[in-house]
């Protein structure tokens, strides 16, 4: 009884990690307009507090899910609560735009210390294949409604406090999961952990950041600019040399073997595709309500929380989905869900019918929960226990990845076809006409300098232009998810449903 009451104590407090994590990715979007306002940063500076985070997160999930299978997950998770707690007090207070980035920074190395250590705690401690199903299929939902609970939680703080509230929320949740963690939470480790190799540490921040920026900035500005070629160019050449020094040394960063288990790397793709499409709902829905409704921070994140409903479903789904049908059937159904729900989207318009809309956004959350629980379980557990940190940060890592190629995809097509749908009133001044066409926030903002029936008709426009954009954007989004849906079936297909600790492949 005791080692079952600690074996869930551990989901508990990793899930309340994860959700942190989870409700600060989303969090800050919110509290930008505040922000601006009381520390007036640069364009660029700007671009930087909103990317600095995901870049430190993205860049050193490898690293540090490898650094917690060699000096303990438990030790690392509480390091880096520890440090997360620190790092949102000083992003809180912090008095001028250059503080507050290097804060972010500090929270995203902070985050990569604790989105690994959570998953490979879980897969620890539940060694039974069928409950570990379930805790991961729990802690997916969880994650996945964190999504969704940022904009809420940030709308009811905004409404009451300055913008750094939404920071300091972390703080009782970091001594919460600080206390309970040394009180609950087992030590593991790797038996034999060999030594980091301090070439491949910076090979892999720098190819996994390059990579993340060059997507970002295509999302941006184009795919054609100089950086973004650049940065495209650094990070594939960069990913290429780790990889080939990962395959040469006895001790790797990254067990690059892994790859040549078919379930381990058809998990990890599916996890790309399972954020590319969170993401994206999150980025297109977000500008739907407060750009095109003119709803509150409040009452957006309010009409978000249907898909944290969504995950939970999916998540607790997941188990005796994989019993019933078997993973492939299952990851296939997930996206399936999923596409199905950004088909429906396409009916969306300049006016909302809300009931239409939650039901939606349930059963595209289901679907994407649903598909993040059986990848996250295959992935941890087609992988060596010892390797379980190393294996859940190249999950994570897979995470990042496809959130910021589904901003770069959908965002470009959703630009692409506002500009193109677009039609300008006549008499619109010269120099407006441009900050109209780049994106609806702007246009909105021009409108407001404009005389009352130019205004309005500007307004009008870019409004009708978004939704129509929004519609092409969701149907492109559907198009992908229903061909991976299929492609599923095959990458996953013959994978037990009973996943054990598996060996280790051979050298040969």
């Amino acid at each position: 009884m005791r080692n079952d009451s600690r074996k869930w104590g551990t989901l508990v407090i990793a899930c309340l990690a994860m959700l942190m994590l989870s409700v600060d990715l989303t969090v800050l979007h919110l509290a930008v307009p505040k922000l601006v306002e009381d520390l007036a940063p640069s364009a660029t500076q700007q671009l930087w507090i909103a990317d600095v985070y995901g870049f430190a997160l993205a860049g050193l999930l490898v690293t540090m899910g490898n650094l917690g299978d060699r000096i303990g997950r438990r030790r690392l998770l509480l390091i880096g609560t520890a440090a997360f707690g620190a790092a949102s007090l000083l992003t809180a207070y912090a008095p001028t735009p250059e503080l507050l980035i290097a804060a972010r920074a500090l929270l995203g190395v902070a985050g990569a210390t604790i989105m690994p250590s959570t998953l490979s705690l879980i897969r620890n401690v539940f060694t039974d294949s069928a409950e570990r199903t379930t805790a991961v299929g729990i802690w997916s939902s969880i994650g996945a409604a964190g999504f969704a609970l940022g904009p809420l939680v940030g709308g009811a703080l905004l409404n009451e406090f300055f913008w750094g509230s939404v920071f300091l929320v972390n703080l009782p949740v970091v001594a919460v999961i600080l206390v309970a963690g040394l009180a609950v939470l087992p030590e593991s480790r790797n038996p034999r952990p060999g030594r980091i190799d301090l070439v491949s540490v910076p090979l892999s921040f720098t190819g996994i950041v390059a990579v993340v920026y060059a997507l970002k900035e295509a999302a941006h500005g184009g795919a054609g600019q100089t950086a973004v070629i650049a940065a495209a160019v650094v990070g594939v050449v960069t990913l290429a040399v780790f990889v080939r020094r990962q395959a040469r040394l006895a001790e790797p960063l990254i067990d690059v073997r892994l790859f040549r288990n078919r379930a381990f790397s058809a998990a990890v793709g599916s996890t790309l595709v399972a954020m590319f499409a969170m993401i994206a709902m999150s980025l297109l829905f977000a500008q739907y309500f407060q750009l095109v409704l003119g709803w509150s921070p409040l009452a957006a994140g309010l009409a978000g929380l249907p898909g944290g409903v969504g995950a939970a479903i999916g998540g607790s789904a997941a188990a005796p989905l994989i019993t019933r049908m078997g993973r492939a059937r299952t990851v296939a159904l997930g996206m399936a869900l999923a596409a199905a729900g950004f088909a429906l989207y396409s009916r969306v318009g300049l006016e909302v019918h809300y009931p239409y809309l939650a039901a939606t956004m349930i059963l595209t959350s289901t679907g994407i929960g649903l598909t993040f629980a059986v990848v996250n379980d295959t992935v941890i557990a087609s992988a060596p226990r010892e390797r379980a940190g190393a294996a859940a940060a190249i999950s994570e890592t897979a995470s990042e990845m496809g959130g910021a190629l589904g901003i770069a995809v959908l965002g470009t097509v959703l630009s692409s076809a506002y500009r193109g749908g677009l039609e300008l009133p006549a008499g619109l001044p010269a120099g407006a006409a441009e900050q109209v066409r780049d994106t609806l926030g702007g246009a909105l903002a021009t409108a407001a300098t404009l005389p009352g029936e130019l205004a309005g008709a500007v307004a009008g426009a870019a409004r009708q232009a978004f939704v129509g954009a929004l519609q092409t954007t969701v149907l492109t989004g559907a198009g992908i998810l229903t061909v991976l849906a299929v492609a599923s079936l095959f990458a996953l297909r013959g994978v037990p449903k009973v996943l054990d600790e598996t060996p280790e492949p051979s050298r040969a």
